[in-house]
């Protein structure tokens, strides 16, 4: 009885580890691929930007920014500049103006801001969204309000949540499995390159769909907040304290060095800055705000100190954090990997990869496995032939759209306006085009085109690189740029990777269709119940 009812609980939790998979399945892969680039992001955002050189001296880049903020805006009511680092393209420098009579507070302006060179200076560079656009999209996704676009997020890390845990419970061999592999198999050949791709990396499954629902957990339960901070904006003046405000005093006075600030800060935080924020520059009443960097520490709730922006004397400091708090940050960081060393960070790397895999080949597998229990496999009902033509669109549809904004990246001229939204526009145009094909060609042959496509322009980018650019793959082996040199070689693996696939389904010989035959109907006779059953002719 234990067994019938462990088999029942089992095949209940199958069919919970399938639908909640297949559901949202499209927008979990979109999001894990997306993810799973952007771990690479800062990197990206100087592979995107070739004419910035590497920088090696960090201090001499913030130097320079203060030098380009007092001149260029020495009367704003705030600085914000973001430290350089060994994989960063530089600083870049915002600024704030003062607000006019009315306004209580004015955001930053993409057009209020300069990228300072590893020189010091101001440099001109292609506009792009770099690598932070594949952060932001992963949870913000593209083209829909923000809010709703956490909300599906959302929902979607948490079906895949169920259904890694449902898998758990309906492969009971999992672990076995993860050492068969049988190739050429049809259904068994996916079921085990699922499980080997879930298994290889479960841990990591697991933590980043957990830690993903805890940074979004104010969106999937919003009351516990709303009921202890009813007044609107109070939960995070409360999570995000800040001092009192600063009031300009209209007597002037230099800023002291910030290189001399962020040595100290640095001393007394533990770790490397991450930001410094300048309130009323030149004026007799600033203050310089200095950051710990993310990459210093596990949680993503770093401290920070304030000075004087005039004698440099410490004023205030961050005010330690409770569990609950610490706790939090420690998902986050978890989660973004923002900490991780470069050894670490290719493992996440290659973890997301295995995750984006274990989701494609899920959906993938529920194609093949319900293909063999069609009455006639070659005249598949609507709702098949919807998931199996998305199952391209999506799979094959969003690498393809990487691909070509990569090339737009490289192709679009310098001086276009809105140059860096054309390059998403041509990830989505790409992306819509391998839609439409697997609307209206058969999903074998999308298969093919779509990945063979996406393999080609991988792998021709470094090639371009090499002649179009300064930053080719030997120039960055020859100067010791291996982030940049590291890039070359993933488009050239995955360029390689994809083109096996491609050839792959291309050279795939479906067996030949088995057709059920309908039973016919039962009569009384004395012959055999064999003889009844015989398929009518």
């Amino acid at each position: 009885m234990s067994d019938l009812g462990d088999k029942g609980f089992r095949q209940s939790q199958a069919f919970l580890h399938t639908w909640s998979g297949l559901l949202l399945g499209w927008v979990l892969f979109a999001v894990f691929a997306a993810g799973t680039i952007a771990y690479y992001r800062e990197g990206l955002n100087r592979w995107m930007r070739p004419e910035l050189a590497r920088v090696e001296q960090p201090e001499k880049v913030l130097a320079g920014a203060q030098r380009f903020l007092e001149g260029k805006a020495p009367d704003a009511k705030s600085w914000f500049v973001t430290m350089p680092g060994a994989t960063s393209h530089g600083a870049t420098a915002f600024w704030v103006p003062q607000p006019k009579e009315g306004e209580t507070r004015r955001r930053r302006r993409s057009d209020n801001q300069a990228t300072i060179g590893a020189d010091g200076q101001p440099v001109t560079a292609r506009e792009t969204r770099g690598g932070e656009f594949f952060y932001r999209f992963h949870f913000d996704l593209y083209y829909m309000p923000v809010i709703y676009a956490r909300w599906l997020v959302s929902i979607a890390a948490l079906f895949m949540l169920v259904a890694i845990l449902s898998g758990i419970v309906t492969h009971k061999k999992i672990f076995r499995d993860f050492f068969t592999l049988r190739r050429a198999k049809g259904q068994r050949s996916w079921l085990d390159g699922h499980n080997a791709t879930a298994v290889l990396a479960l841990p990591f499954h697991l933590m980043i769909t957990y830690t993903g629902l805890v940074t979004l957990a104010v969106m999937l339960l919003p009351w516990a907040t709303a009921v202890t901070f009813p007044k609107e904006g109070a939960f995070f003046e409360a999570l995000y304290p800040e001092g009192p405000p600063v009031e300009r005093t209209g007597r002037p006075a230099p800023l002291i060095d910030l290189t001399a600030i962020v040595r100290d800060a640095e001393t007394r935080l533990g770790g490397k800055a991450g930001y410094v924020e300048v309130v009323e520059p030149g004026d007799a009443a600033a203050r310089v705000t200095v950051i710990r960097s993310g990459s210093t520490m596990l949680s993503s709730r770093t401290p920070q100190i304030t000075y004087d922006g005039v004698t440099g004397k410490p004023l205030r400091r961050s005010p330690e954090t409770g569990a609950a708090v610490v706790t939090a940050g420690s998902m986050i960081g978890l989660h973004a990997g923002r900490f991780s060393s470069d050894w670490l960070r290719f493992l996440y790397f290659l973890c997301g990869v295995a995750g984006s895999v274990m989701v494609a080949s899920g959906m993938v597998l529920w194609t093949v496995k319900r293909r063999e229990k069609l009455p006639d496999p070659t005249r598949p009902h609507f709702g098949f032939k919807l998931v199996e033509r998305t199952n391209v669109a999506a799979i094959a549809g969003f690498p393809l759209g990487v691909a070509v904004m990569f090339w737009a990246n490289r192709l679009l001229p310098v001086e276009m306006a809105g140059r860096a939204a054309w390059e998403v526009h041509c990830l989505f145009l790409a992306w819509g085009a391998a839609l439409i094909l697997s609307i209206v060609r058969k999903p074998q042959h999308n298969w093919v085109a779509l990945l063979g496509l996406t393999g080609v322009l991988l792998a021709a980018l470094p090639v371009y690189n090499l002649f179009g650019t300064q930053r080719g793959l030997i120039a960055s082996l020859s100067s010791g740029d291996m982030m940049l040199a590291g890039i070359d070689i993933a488009l050239l693996v995955f360029g390689a990777a994809f083109l096996a696939l491609a050839r792959r389904v291309a050279r795939h010989k479906p067996a030949a269709p088995r057709v059920r035959r309908r039973a016919a109907p039962a009569v009384q006779s004395a012959e055999p119940a064999a003889a009844q059953l015989e398929p009518a002719e």
